[in-house]
C-alpha cells in the first residue's frame, strides 16, 4: 500500500556498503522501519542521505506492506528545515538524547496523533529557542503522558515520591521511594511548558541528579528501556 504521511526520523544505520536502515515514526502509521537501497552511494536518486538526519521531520512517500518486515520509501523531503538543532553542539547532544529516548521507548506500529504532534511541537520549540538547560527533563516527564505512566500528583504536597507506584506518598512504603531537596525540584516541572521552564534554576549536580531519577522511572515502567549512552555527554555540555 502506498501511503503519503509525515514522519520523524528516529535513528538511520549504515547497512552493507550503500544502503541505510531508517526508522521513523510516522503520523499516519506509527513506528516503521524502512531499508534505503544504495543511498549511500547515488548522487541522483530522489532520496538524500541528509534527509535523514536523528529528528528530521519529513514528508514522505512510502510502500508499507504491514507484515513486520522492513518497508521503502519512495519521495522524501524535509517540511520543517531546522535552524539550529544539527548545528548548536548542545541542541545536538539533546537530539542525539531524544532519539535514544525514542528508540528505546516506542515500539508499537499504531499511530498516535496526540504522540506525533507533542513530539514535533517540542522539537520546533526547541529549534528556535536558547533558555534549554532544563528541556530534557520536561520533555521526558511530558513523554510519559503520551507513553501511558505519567506520575499522579493529585497528591503533590507530600513529601515522598514513589518511583514504582509512579505517586507521591506522606510516607515511606518501599526502597523506590525518594524524598528531599530533588523531588522539591521534580514538584516545579508539573503544570509549566517549555517557555517558562527557565525559571526552575537549579545547579548541574541537581539536574544530573533529576534526569537520573527519570531514567530510572522509565526503566521501571517500560520493559527493556535502556539509559542513553548521550547521557554521558549531556551532563558534560550543560552547567
Amino acid at each position: 500500500m502506498v501511503v503519503s504521511t509525515k514522519a520523524i526520523v528516529i535513528s538511520s544505520l549504515k547497512y552493507a556498503e550503500s544502503d541505510l536502515i531508517v526508522t521513523c515514526y510516522t503520523e499516519v502509521s506509527g513506528l516503521k522501519t524502512y531499508l534505503l537501497k544504495r543511498i549511500l552511494s547515488s548522487k541522483r536518486g530522489k532520496l538524500r542521505t541528509s534527509h535523514f538526519q536523528p529528528l528530521t521531520q519529513l514528508e514522505i512517500v512510502a510502500f508499507h506492506k504491514d507484515k513486520g518486515t522492513l518497508e521503502q520509501i519512495r519521495e522524501a523531503k524535509v517540511i520543517i528545515p531546522y535552524q539550529t538543532l544539527h548545528t548548536n553542539i548542545l541542541k545536538g547532544t539533546l537530539v542525539l538524547f531524544i532519539s535514544e529516548v525514542l528508540k528505546n521507548a516506542i515500539h508499537e506500529e499504531s499511530n498516535d496523533v496526540s504522540l506525533y504532534k507533542y513530539l514535533t511541537d517540542s522539537l520546533n520549540w526547541l529549534d528556535v529557542n536558547d533558555e534549554i538547560a532544563n528541556f530534557h527533563i520536561l520533555f521526558l516527564l511530558n513523554l510519559s503522558s503520551h507513553l501511558g505512566f505519567f506520575p499522579d500528583h493529585s497528591t503533590v504536597e507530600h513529601s515522598y515520591f514513589n518511583l514504582l507506584e509512579g505517586n507521591f506518598q506522606n510516607k515511606e512504603t518501599n526502597k523506590y521511594c525518594k524524598q528531599g531537596t530533588l523531588i522539591e525540584y521534580f514538584k516545579l516541572f508539573f503544570g509549566i511548558n517549555f517557555d517558562i521552564m527557565s525559571q526552575i534554576k537549579m545547579h548541574k549536580k541537581e539536574r544530573l541528579e533529576l534526569l537520573n531519577l527519570l531514567l530510572e522511572y522509565y526503566q521501571l515502567h517500560l520493559h527493556g528501556f535502556k539509559k542513553p549512552k548521550s547521557v554521558l555527554i549531556l551532563n558534560q555540555l550543560f552547567r
